[in-house]
């Protein structure tokens, strides 16, 4: 009998481990089933705003792999619709559920990898039965909030709760659907990924497309008539609204792993070695956003839920599930976001994250343009670099700038994850023409500011 490899989940982390392990094991010596409770595989959700906006006119564009590629392809078992609702480690077994059929079934397995992502947060006061309130997790969401927005009567009024990712993004495709939008945000400033100066500069850029823009503001209820959303009930008063989006952030999704007795860290994420190997369980590996890992900077375990971070554990836990060997190195938190038409980059710590930490540092802002500045189409840009005090290592980095910002953030991204300095940075070969950068790019430049600080 040929060993059974179990996944549970069918985005990123789940199938990127069913493929590599496919690719090392023939069809006879290995049988892959992957059970998905939706009705997509391997698709960026991280596109699902751009579909809103109707920038990706297809829904179909944003799936990778579909279900009949696995199974054709990688002879891949795939189940859609079906949920595993119990894992028996004793027995080698997981309870599932089909949402279509209603029915239960228990399936053996040698190996079990665990990809079942995250789950949105949802206070108490999100959990009603009116219709028109909509997270933003999965294609599945997706898909019922473009319904939602096509049929008749077409909302004009939408209200976004949480200033995260997700909820900017949402909130600006919104606008350029026509609607007006309220981002009610409980923190001090949207976009708490970055420092408070640099997140100031986001929220210009916001206010300036149209957006209402509410901080300091919890909400406490929703209101409904006729079964649909009419209002949103906060602590600074009402809102009115045909349409609530619900930005709040994701935890991992470990409520089945905890049951059947798998060790979550402090994070709540599933606590696994470098090769995703569930600690001190044989024979069960997990990975994406149900797991925590190390951040390479503080040392410390966090949950960073990126499909960046997915997919490359997924690949490592299939290599070693197929009899390779592999490693994941750990996070550093880089992420870039399209914000109107600011971008915004961060990587490493943030100046709380670095206090939390432990560490001495210096941070530096500087003022610099994308491009000679008299070249045409120069435009603004913003960058922010944390040093530890008094070696000068790197420690975080922040960008927010009009063109060619965001992407700069990897050259910051490989010097922190290569342990440079500041001093070290500000000899950087890096590319110069007018059309691309100043001869002196805002990087350098601000390597010379940190060096300058550290030496005072």
């Amino acid at each position: 009998m040929a060993e059974r490899l179990i996944v549970i989940g069918g985005d990123a982390a789940g199938m990127s481990a069913a493929a590599q392990a496919r690719r090392r094991r023939g069809t006879d010596d290995l049988e892959i089933v992957a059970f998905e409770r939706g009705h997509f595989t391997s698709y960026s959700a991280c596109g699902i705003p751009y579909w809103i906006s109707g920038l990706v006119t297809d829904r179909e564009q944003l799936v990778t792999r579909s279900p009949r590629t696995h199974r054709e392809d990688f002879g891949i078992d795939v189940r859609l619709r079906h949920e595993v609702v119990g894992i028996d480690l004793v027995r080698r077994e997981v309870v599932v559920h089909d949402l279509s059929g209603g029915v239960e079934v228990r399936e053996r397995f040698d190996t079990l990898m665990y990809a079942a992502g995250a789950v949105p947060k949802k206070p108490a006061w999100a959990r009603t039965d009116a219709a028109g309130v909509f997270g933003v997790q999965t294609l599945d969401d997706g898909s019922a909030l473009r319904g939602w927005l096509d049929a008749d009567p077409q909302p004009r009024r939408a209200v976004v709760v949480g200033g995260g990712y997700i909820g900017v993004e949402m909130a600006e495709a919104l606008v350029r659907r026509g609607l007006s939008v309220t981002l009610i945000e409980r923190g001090e400033q949207p976009m708490s990924t970055v420092d408070p100066d640099m997140a100031r500069l986001v929220t210009a850029a916001m206010r300036g497309l149209g957006v209402d823009i509410r901080t300091g503001v919890q909400v406490t209820s929703l209101s409904e008539r006729d079964g649909r959303v009419c209002e949103v009930v906060t602590d600074h008063g009402s809102i009115p609204t045909d349409l609530v989006i619900l930005g709040l952030g994701v935890s991992p999704n470990t409520e089945l792993a905890a049951a059947a007795g798998l060790p979550l860290g402090p994070t709540g994420g599933i606590r696994v070695d470098r090769r995703m190997r569930v600690s001190g369980v044989p024979g069960v590996w997990a990975a994406g956003d149900c797991v925590e890992t190390l951040h390479k900077v503080s040392g410390l375990p966090v949950h960073v839920p990126l499909g960046t971070h997915a997919n490359k554990q997924g690949r490592v836990a299939g290599i070693n599930i197929g009899g390779g060997y592999a490693t994941f190195g750990g996070v550093i938190g880089t992420a870039v976001v399209k914000v109107c038409d600011l971008e915004v980059g961060r990587t490493g710590l943030r100046e709380r994250e670095a206090r939390m930490a432990g560490f001495e540092f210096v941070s530096v802002i500087v003022e610099s343009t994308s491009r000679a500045g008299y070249y045409p189409g120069a435009r603004q840009m913003t960058v922010k670099l944390i040093a530890e005090r008094p070696s000068g290592r790197l420690l975080g980095a922040q960008i927010v700038g009009w063109s060619e910002a965001a992407k700069r953030i990897d050259t910051l991204a490989v010097a922190l994850w290569n342990e440079m300095t500041v001093d070290d940075m500000t000899a950087l070969d890096l590319g110069y023409a007018p059309p691309y950068a100043p001869v002196w790019d805002p990087v350098l430049v601000a390597a010379r500011k940190a060096v300058d600080a550290l030496a005072r």
